[in-house]
């Protein structure tokens, strides 16, 4: 028997949630500023002797960071995978306040900052628990199964009925503060 957490159930649902990247170019080539004893290039090591460089919009940083929730449990970890997050500051790769913290950041410089929910994954919406066709032939599925909507969207099944399955597509944690230990890792600007 299939644990929950295996089970992938692709069901085509009509509510549309939309995943956006930005990216940008820039014509210089990037230098990087890094923690430790990690080698950069003249003009990041000059800008570090100054003072250091912070993380702005645009800059790809590397943080390593351990979430926990208002229980003092923890529900994710960079350290834990023992690789850090990439992500490029202000293109909205991770959530808000996350963004929001690691802005001005100096490379090396450890925070810990509580977002609320508005600046996470928000409240829980009715508009996300969505009844979707449901044919045996797709599969068994059962109430708290875990399932991946066609758009590769999450959701918990709810009610499973002749043929409709409900399901609630809300971020499981949707309505919770969350707090981040975030330690910058590395800055690379281009």
């Amino acid at each position: 028997m299939k644990s929950p957490l295996s089970r992938s159930l692709t069901i085509v649902a009509a509510a549309g949630l939309v995943l956006a990247a930005c990216s940008s170019g820039a014509d210089s080539a990037p230098t990087t500023v890094s923690g430790g004893d990690a080698t950069t290039s003249t003009a990041a090591a000059s800008s570090t002797q100054q003072g250091g460089r912070v993380a702005q919009d645009g800059d790809l940083v590397e943080v390593h960071y351990v979430g926990t929730l208002d229980d003092g449990s923890q529900f994710d970890s960079s350290r834990d995978r023992g690789q850090p997050l990439s992500f490029v500051v202000g293109a909205g790769q991770v959530i808000g306040g996350f963004d929001d913290a690691v802005r001005g950041m100096k490379v090396g410089e450890v925070t810990t900052v509580r977002i609320e929910p508005e600046d996470a994954y928000g409240q829980p919406s009715d508009e996300l628990i969505i009844e979707v066709p449901y044919a045996p032939s797709q599969g068994d599925v059962a109430v708290g199964d875990r399932v991946t909507l066609s758009n590769g969207q999450p959701a918990v099944v709810l009610e499973v009925k002749d043929d409709t399955v409900v399901l609630d597509a809300n971020h499981p944690l949707a309505g919770q503060a969350l707090t981040f230990e975030i330690e910058l890792v590395s800055i690379t600007r281009e």
